[in-house]
């Protein structure tokens, strides 16, 4: 009896059938996540910049988008990104309502992840000790040189496993994409729970791919950590 009751509950081939489904959709998770990931890299730097040298006017303005930012739910910034900009925009003579939603949620998640990483890459910049920075300078390297020979790349070892950990975070929140009627992976598992009535199926089945994806980007960012550490070393 109990065995029927759990049949009727949960039916595990549910699952096996509608992964085939919700993989057709992976594409989708995964380019917001990517495009999202290098929008929010870019711009994570130019704020940790801005922060180092403590430009005047922009470094308040840095620290009061990422106090907002890292201090709301994404889900509010996604709306108001999505209504917000272009009714901001539209005052202004620039019409952007006719902009993919994906560039929106783009956008969002981007800025979002920009917040977190500025602070991590600035606190991974400034740990660098100063006199590595003062003995390439004495031995004839410019700022630029000693930037991208001697901080860059111990900043990035330093600031990897948190990078990754934020991408990982990135993938997790992409889930809240089908709100704006995005159909990835969560938009494809909501849809088969309608058309099926199976829902807690789809959504085992879209539980396993992020699994799936989150131990894979986790081997990827402890590969490229370990890779980089035996190069600084053997340098």
């Amino acid at each position: 009896m109990w065995g029927e009751a759990m049949e009727g509950f949960f039916n595990i081939s549910l699952v096996v059938e509608a992964l085939p489904q919700l993989l057709t959709r992976l594409h989708i998770t995964l380019f917001l996540v990517v495009a999202a990931t290098i929008l929010g890299i870019v711009a994570g730097i130019i704020i940790a910049l801005l922060r180092i040298y403590r430009i005047p006017g922009f470094n308040q303005i840095s620290l009061l988008y990422i106090s907002f930012m890292r201090g709301t739910p994404i889900i509010v910034q996604m709306f108001i990104v999505y209504y917000g900009l272009p009714a901001i925009l539209s005052s202004v003579g620039i019409n952007i309502n006719r902009w993919d939603k994906m560039i929106f949620l783009i956008l969002t998640y981007g800025l979002n992840m920009a917040a977190f990483l500025a602070e991590i890459i600035r606190a991974a910049i400034v740990s660098v000790p100063i006199g590595q920075t003062e003995a390439a300078y004495a031995v004839g390297m410019t700022r630029l040189q000693t930037f991208w020979r001697i901080i860059a790349p111990q900043a990035v070892l330093m600031g990897l496993p948190s990078i990754g950990i934020n991408i990982v975070g990135l993938l997790q929140d992409s889930s809240i994409a089908f709100l704006l009627g995005i159909v990835d992976v969560m938009g494809k598992a909501r849809a088969i729970g309608a058309n099926t009535y199976h829902s807690l199926e789809a959504y085992v089945g879209a539980a396993v791919i992020f699994l799936v994806i989150t131990l894979l980007l986790e081997k990827v960012c402890a590969t490229i950590e370990r890779r980089l550490t035996m190069k600084i070393i053997g340098d």
